[in-house]
């Protein structure tokens, strides 16, 4: 950063009430935002250059999912961890393989939040929360895999299973799922009213915010699922609708008493400590009366969004003929923007999606099998109390114009041939879109795009300018991609990750990473086909070059 006289300004006592007012709003040249975000511009230079390459350094194979979070890849249910930064496979931690009662359900990485104050050396360092099938919530050392903290959460009966975020990294929401009679009970005519359970909490130090019921005497009988997320409790009902409550208002207005984990308690007659077995954690959110609603819409397949600059959400109209058509309206008068109707007019297997950018512009993304859309919000110039959706730049699909869609060709002879039915806009053979993300920090928007003919399938993850969407890097997969597979995409900084679920519960991941010396990258890929090593750490099997 230049001093505000210019480069050649003589220097001069700085202000320091203008400083620190310009350290506040992150202007600082020595602050470490500023050099990070300095080295990340760095780094996307070198990742789009011509000269640089990706290759698949390593590949492992699983009998179990694998997941991956923020450079550690996680197998045997989260037993072990690999660190996918290092040129060979590093395994960070190996657990013993753990009981059918210990299994895992969900987990969520936990990083340490900036400019606070923690109570525990450890609490500095990225932690991974787990939830297990025997309502446990454990926090693990991201590097270690050792048990920093072990909470009981319930033995009223219910099953916990998901773990999402309300806030991300500051407010955590763990689910049930959803609560049903066996069989010979409803035929007995007993009714089930309590649907789910949620149990709220604060992270970094963890801390008990509460924990409610879904009740179909308040809210339905119709209720198929429920979530919390930015502070609104999301209520979807089987017809579509979707109901919008304050989560807050909720807090404040229900709980009967706050409770702190790891105190004594006294609680409808049960003794005990918060977070401690056998009493877990009460209910002590009890919803009496139906929360004041703060927004409903119908939507097909209870599909909705909220998003943009003005506030706005995305809807499909309840019924199946629009599936495929998206609605775009104002949330403040729920009036529909201009051009807010959007249709790509797919005739696919797979429909196309659409979302909110994630890189919080209040841009929208719209895929299709050959296109996406990158639009935009803006004010109509004679009304400035609507907006209207305009495109800011769109990606196509490098499609043959000669083979789409031709329902005539001529063959060497001159015979003319008919075809008897049109092409998918998804057909394997022609160039589809599977997979679109952002790469934050490195401000790049990342598509994959797979050919498919016969057995053998090409895919390749190109990088765009998140701003105007010009190509900046296509970088291949050297793997086969069956599009009958799942398949999980992830660039994150210098490396990219394919995990590929194929038939019978066989999982495969290939890492790439980045290397810049084109003569050593020569010499490696001329290596590969004869030297790729077989070696085995911890009881597991790796190939790498």
């Amino acid at each position: 950063m230049r001093p505000a006289g210019g480069k050649g300004a003589a220097r001069r006592a700085p202000n320091a009430c203008r400083l620190l007012g310009r350290r506040a709003h992150g202007f600082y040249a020595r602050d470490a935002g500023v050099a990070l975000r300095k080295n990340m511009g760095l780094l996307r230079s070198l990742v789009c250059q011509g000269s640089t390459t990706f290759k698949n350094v390593w590949t492992t194979h699983s009998a179990s999912p694998i997941a991956y979070e923020r450079g550690r890849i996680y197998l045997d249910n989260y037993q072990c961890c690999i660190s996918s930064i290092a040129q060979e496979p590093r395994i960070l931690y190996q657990k013993p393989k753990c009981s059918k009662s210990e299994k895992i359900e969900d987990a969520l990485l936990l990083e340490c939040p900036l400019g606070e104050m923690l109570p525990n050396p450890s609490d500095y360092k990225s932690s991974l929360i787990v939830l297990t099938a025997q309502n446990w919530l454990l926090r693990l050392s991201a590097d270690s895999g050792e048990i920093l903290e072990k909470i009981y959460l319930a033995g009223c009966g219910c099953k916990f299973r998901y773990l999402s975020w309300d806030t991300p990294q500051e407010v955590m929401v763990i689910k049930s799922a959803q609560n049903k009679l066996p069989a010979v009970s409803r035929q007995a005519g007993i009714q089930q009213s309590v649907l789910f359970h949620l149990a709220v909490f604060q992270v970094l130090p963890l801390s008990f915010v509460g924990m409610l019921e879904i009740n179909k005497k308040i809210f339905g009988n119709s209720v198929t699922d429920v979530d919390v997320s930015n502070g609104i409790l999301i209520v979807m009902y089987s017809m579509g609708l979707v109901r919008l409550y304050n989560f807050q208002a909720i807090t404040e207005q229900f709980m009967e008493q706050p409770f702190d984990l790891g105190c004594e308690f006294n609680w409808n007659g049960q003794v005990g400590v918060v977070g401690k077995y056998p009493f877990g954690l009460p209910c002590n959110i009890k919803i009496t009366d139906t929360p004041p609603l703060l927004f409903e819409a119908s939507s097909l397949e209870n599909a909705f969004q909220i998003g943009g600059y003005p506030w706005h959400y995305i809807i499909t109209p309840n019924k199946k003929k629009h599936k495929g058509v998206f609605y775009i309206c104002s949330l403040k008068d729920n009036a529909l923007a201009k051009n807010g109707i959007q249709d790509m007019k797919c005739c696919s297997l797979e429909p196309d999606w659409i979302y909110f950018h994630p890189d919080m512009s209040g841009r929208i993304i719209h895929v299709g099998p050959n296109l996406i859309k990158v639009l935009k919000l803006k004010e109509v110039e004679s009304n400035t109390d609507q907006t209207e959706i305009s495109e800011d730049f769109i990606i196509v699909a490098n499609r043959e114009e000669s083979c789409v869609n031709s329902s005539v060709t001529v063959t060497a002879s001159g015979r003319v041939v008919k075809k008897r039915y049109n092409l998918l806009d998804d057909d394997p053979e022609q160039e589809t879109f599977k997979i679109v993300d952002y790469e934050d920090e490195l401000d790049l928007l990342s598509t994959v795009a797979v050919t498919q003919i016969g057995a053998d399938g090409r895919a390749h993850l190109d990088l765009h300018c998140n701003e105007q969407g010009i190509l900046l890097k296509s970088i291949p997969l050297l793997e086969s991609w069956d599009v009958t597979y799942s398949h999980e995409v992830y660039f994150d900084r210098d490396t990219v990750l394919h995990i590929e679920q194929k038939p019978n519960r066989r999982f495969s991941c290939y890492v790439y990473q980045m290397v810049c010396d084109t003569a050593k990258e020569d010499e490696c890929s001329r290596r590969e086909k004869t030297e790729r090593v077989f070696c085995k750490k911890g009881g597991r099997i790796f190939e790498y070059i």
